[in-house]
């Protein structure tokens, strides 16, 4: 993961990051997975008051919900069978400087309440102890959820959102930054070269930058250093001609064949076919493809990932085709 870019897009959410990073209050990152919320975080800190801290991360994901007020707040010696030693948390550990929370809404109600706690009053104890602990400590949270449906649902608590929402960044994904797809994939291609050992600087024909321009990225940068890798590596020269988005496609998998009604057709038919007679090849073959992309368009509410599937072609497909019409699309001619 790199914060690199030039797209307008991303150098507006950068300047809006350092313009909120000296503040010392939390800061609540919104965005899709493999967009950079951690190394978004860690420039909010690294740009604050609070630089020469330490920066502790917590990936609430990637513990059980038992264990995250454990290792949020520690624990004294016998608080629960093995804990063999007093522990200490994250916020203890995080003491003047920064706490990043990732996956904040999977954490449960109860330690929102001290998590909520601490916020307002600096303060908390360890799991086992009455005794109270003062800390300073600035919060920064991170998520991919929809954490005003989670209050509406009952699983966040409205009053920790408000206090973690003093300001609210929204990371752009990957596909809103198109000046910034081959910016990445170069450098990713240059790293995976010289991990390899590999001389010359890796170069994209014009085929495969065309597929990683019009590719959906739904795993954003993280998705876009995998695919380039593996382009990188599998190459065999300094120019990478083939880009494989799914890893996954089994090459022995049998084709499915699709066994389809046969239509009557109408003198509706056949006058819109001796219509179509009467053009030159080339521009019937183009009408038809701007009528069949309208079409799934409009049966897909304008959805182009659904327009795709409706048309059975994938996405990058599907945005290659929607590039070369859309002057007619947005005329509509």
């Amino acid at each position: 993961m790199e914060a690199l870019g030039q797209s307008e897009i991303f150098l507006e959410f950068q300047e809006h990051l350092s313009q909120v990073a000296p503040i010392n209050r939390p800061v609540l990152l919104l965005g899709e997975r493999g967009t950079g919320k951690e190394l978004a975080a860690a420039r909010l800190h690294y740009l604050s008051t609070r630089w020469q801290g330490s920066f502790v991360t917590l990936n609430c994901a990637a513990l059980s919900p038992t264990l995250i007020e454990a290792e949020l707040f520690g624990f004294e010696k016998g608080a629960f069978t093995g804990a063999a030693q007093r522990r200490r948390g994250r916020f203890e550990s995080a003491n003047n400087g920064t706490l990043f929370l990732d996956e904040v809404g999977i954490i449960p109600l109860e330690v929102q309440e001290k998590i909520l706690r601490v916020v307002e009053y600096s303060t908390f104890e360890r799991v086992g102890s009455s005794e109270s602990i003062d800390v300073d400590v600035r919060i920064i949270a991170a998520t991919n959820a929809d954490l005003k449906e989670l209050v509406r649902t009952d699983r966040f608590k409205q009053d920790l959102l408000d206090r973690l929402s003093f300001e609210v960044l929204f990371l752009p994904p990957l596909r809103a930054r198109e000046e910034d797809i081959l910016l990445l994939a170069n450098h990713f291609a240059a790293r995976m070269a010289f991990e390899m050992g590999r001389e010359a600087l890796p170069k994209f024909s014009p085929a495969a930058v065309e597929a990683l321009k019009t590719y959906a990225w739904p795993g954003n940068i993280r998705e876009l250093k995998n695919v380039v890798e593996r382009a990188v590596y599998r190459s065999k020269g300094s120019t990478v001609t083939t880009v494989a988005f799914d890893p996954f496609r089994n090459p022995f998998e049998l084709p499915t064949l699709e066994v389809s009604t046969p239509r009557i057709r109408s003198d509706s038919d056949d006058s819109v076919d001796q219509n179509t007679l009467r053009k030159p090849f080339e521009a019937a073959i183009e009408e038809f493809k701007l009528k069949l992309l309208k079409d799934a368009l409009q049966a897909a509410q304008f959805n182009q990932k659904k327009a795709a599937a409706i048309m059975g072609l994938t996405y990058h497909q599907f945005r290659g085709l929607f590039r070369r019409y859309r002057k007619q699309l947005s005329s509509g001619s």
